[in-house]
């Protein structure tokens, strides 16, 4: 894994096993009921977006298809319609992965906003192709909130790779 080019620290390999913890935790943080409260970010858009910005190689869209029927089936919305909105935020970040780890992760989450925006419009749309109504304006805010999670989730996420700074002069790295 390379660091970003502002970033001075050297990132270990990330394990599997904790970028899979990091999906089920945010699974379970979408399923807390929050009523009509529209302004709670999407855990499990965050995460998977994070993960396909990292490891584009090994987080794609079969784990955003995965985690989408997971969400459909939980939240008892339109079938497909998580799944479809995360399959094509996977793609969107896979393609954006190596753009977006020249900003800082404040950049970052400015450029996250729009692939945020899409996710919300595609779950609109197929909501109201199968009769719903529509929620109003504040049901975007959560590109918003979701986009301003980026900067702690990005540092939080990052926190087991990186390496402890030991000064050695005898070492170039």
């Amino acid at each position: 894994m390379q660091p970003t080019h502002r970033s001075s620290r050297l990132l270990l390999p990330v394990r599997m096993s904790f970028v899979i913890i990091s999906m089920v935790i945010a699974l379970v943080l979408n399923f807390v009921p929050v009523g009509q409260f529209y302004a709670v970010p999407d855990f499990v858009a965050l995460v998977l977006a994070f993960w396909c910005v990292r490891e584009p190689h090994r987080i794609g869209m079969g784990a955003a298809f995965i985690l989408g029927v997971l969400v459909d089936v939980v939240h008892g919305s339109v079938m497909g319609q998580h799944a479809i909105a995360y399959v094509l935020l996977a793609w969107a970040a896979g393609i954006n992965a190596r753009r977006l780890l020249w900003f800082s992760p404040p950049a970052q989450a400015l450029h996250m906003v729009p692939l945020f925006f899409m996710v919300q419009v595609v779950m609109l749309v197929l909501r109201l192709f199968a009769g719903g109504r529509f929620p109003g304006w504040e049901y975007f805010f959560t590109c918003f909130t979701t986009a301003i999670l980026w900067i702690p989730v990005h540092y939080l996420l990052l926190l087991p790779q990186m390496r402890p700074i030991d000064h050695d002069e005898n070492r170039p790295l």
